[in-house]
């Protein structure tokens, strides 16, 4: 059956820090191929300091560039789906997590409602993003501030650690 949906590109991070890290970001690539769309572009897996509640684990990061036919609200429902499938319990806020699946950037869209803001709002504020997603997009051009994100994660003024894991350490 033809379709008249265009292809869009989104980018994901997906963090955890409970359980088996790297099979829960292998879960998580499992059910976003599955649910969203082709992962088109994968970063390395960044071993990071937790941010905003220090007294947990430290998270596994990785930064995927999909292509979907979903909408952006489509898309939202889709990774909160996956989050709670795998288990997913949100308790604290900045808590440890099992899964964590956040929109990054939807093609060059600026989204800013009650249920979704795009791009995200703290990309610029921390490095566990930045990191990973100038590994596979230091050209994509911030569509707000208009900069690279390889300019923004060079000015980037996070303190936090963040370690590329290299793929023999999984």
């Amino acid at each position: 059956m033809f379709t008249d949906q265009k292809i869009k590109e989104t980018y994901l991070i997906m963090g955890t820090n409970l359980g088996d890290r790297p099979a829960n970001l292998q879960q998580a690539i499992v059910e976003i191929e599955q649910n969203i769309g082709k992962i088109l572009d994968c970063s390395s897996v960044y071993e990071t300091e937790p941010w905003g509640v220090s007294d947990q684990p430290s998270f596994y990061n990785q930064v995927l560039k999909v292509a979907t036919s979903l909408d952006p609200l489509q898309l939202l429902t889709a990774t909160l789906a996956i989050e709670n499938e795998m288990g997913r319990v949100r308790t604290e806020r900045y808590g440890a997590r099992i899964i964590d699946i956040d929109i990054l950037f939807f093609d060059d869209l600026v989204i800013n409602t009650d249920q979704l803001t795009i791009p995200h709002p703290r990309i610029t504020e921390r490095n566990f993003v930045l990191a990973p997603l100038a590994e596979i997009a230091p050209d994509l051009v911030h569509p707000v501030s208009h900069q690279t994100i390889s300019a923004i994660w060079g000015a980037s003024e996070d303190q936090l650690g963040v370690k590329k894991i290299l793929a023999n350490e999984l």
